[in-house]
């Protein structure tokens, strides 16, 4: 989400012994206050522009602190296995960047600093954006930007059939029908078998007032019924239990989707293709009703360990989500800024990121329900969009099987 991807497997390491042996964890490399003229960071941006942006940043507020910043890059999947463990070990880099669903895990371990309490400076962010990094009521992970999920329409094929983009659920169902014909559906996204999936239903599913620690509520069948009905009437291939959301996009580019479900960094992508593009918000049950996209992005915390060591480790994060550095991130890539002036700018100077940066204050964080139990809930509810769109399953048998991942109040 960020850009969504498949929930990392969770080791062992976080049963019992987990969270007693972490709770005194030291950060960077387990040197304690030690040496802190040499900090150590971990992240998982391996592509470009992303990768050089990061050294960048990390290395010119390294230097703003007075120290040298040691940068370990790792595969999206390697990242919470390896933190995870390193906080079992005491041996968690001094900064980190996570996927902000996956905060909660490392946070309840008591690794990290709760960056209040150390002086980061929040002013001006979204109250949906300090949620995103927040566990148990602390906030631990501060975003430099955010991304979300739109409506992306190809306005020849709208202006053809003369629609409106959709605003309504009902009019999302009209406009789907009417734009399917022969091998072009009126609307793709994503129901994979894992986040992605589910981080794509999710608006659909709150918007309706569903919640998560009841996925198999009135409201939560009557949004999987949508997506089913979408399905079995044609509008919706039922390929798409199979399709990454740049699988979607890939939908879309090739003209066999009028319609599409995706996320603000395809903005960059499909200005480099040959279609004619509008975004607009998703639609929502009801005219007046607030989109609840998941927020998507990562997060910067730092580790415990105390000291001078912990004192650098801030301010270089501070420096990090600076207004400079999140103005440049967001336009690197197609992220809504976490500070709300600074989006309202961006909206004005781009209008295909408005629709993005509109949804924001009524985004959702995904683990603000259940924690570091999310991960096991979210791959449930997949499991039922997949049952239910390959037509193993009504919406009611499939949220029943689904809400029995879900912990007891």
């Amino acid at each position: 989400m960020t850009r969504p991807a498949p929930p990392r497997p969770v080791p062992a390491l976080l049963a019992a012994g987990l969270l007693t042996a972490a709770a005194a964890c030291s950060g960077g490399g387990g040197g304690g206050d030690g040496d802190a003229s040499t900090l150590s960071s971990l992240d998982y941006n391996i592509a470009e522009p992303q990768n050089t942006a990061t050294e960048e940043m990390l290395e010119a507020c390294a230097d703003e602190a007075g120290v040298t910043v040691e940068r370990e890059e790792l595969p999206r999947d390697q990242l919470m296995p390896r933190l995870l463990q390193g906080a079992s070990q005491q041996d968690l880099p001094d900064l980190m960047l996570i996927d902000n669903p996956d905060l909660p895990q490392v946070a309840a371990t008591g690794a990290l600093v709760p960056l209040e309490e150390a002086g980061v400076t929040i002013d001006g962010f979204y109250p949906s954006v300090l949620e995103a990094g927040t566990h148990d009521g602390t906030l631990y992970g501060i975003a430099t930007g955010v991304n979300g999920l739109a409506l992306f329409y190809d306005t020849e094929k709208l202006d053809e059939a003369g629609l409106e983009p959709p605003e309504t659920w009902e009019e999302l169902r009209s406009a789907a029908g009417e734009l399917t014909d022969g091998d072009t559906n009126g609307l793709a996204f994503s129901a994979i078998g894992h986040e992605e999936g589910t981080w794509t239903f999710e608006p659909f599913f709150w918007s309706n007032g569903a919640e998560l620690t009841q996925v198999d509520s009135p409201e939560a069948v009557e949004a999987l019924e949508l997506w089913q009905d979408l399905v079995e009437d044609g509008s919706v291939s039922q390929s798409a239990v199979n399709w990454s959301q740049a699988d979607v996009k890939d939908q879309f580019v090739g003209g066999r989707a009028a319609m599409m479900v995706n996320g603000s960094w395809q903005l960059p992508v499909l200005d480099g293709e040959d279609v004619e593009y509008g975004v607009v918000p998703l639609p929502v049950p009801e005219a007046g009703t607030d989109p609840a996209t998941p927020m998507g992005g990562e997060v910067w915390a730092v580790a415990r360990s105390g000291g001078e060591r912990e004192a650098k480790a801030v301010e270089v994060l501070q420096c990090l989500v600076d207004d400079d550095n999140m103005t440049e991130w967001a336009e690197l890539n197609a992220y809504v800024p976490g500070k709300e002036g600074l989006a309202g700018a961006l909206a004005e100077e781009d209008p295909g990121m408005a629709p993005f940066v509109e949804s924001v204050p009524s985004a959702r964080s995904r683990t603000a329900e259940l924690g570091a139990d999310y991960p096991s809930v979210s791959s449930a509810l997949a499991d039922a969009v997949q049952a239910v769109l390959a037509g193993d399953a009504t919406p009611e048998e499939a949220l029943s099987q689904a809400q029995e991942s879900v912990p007891a109040s």
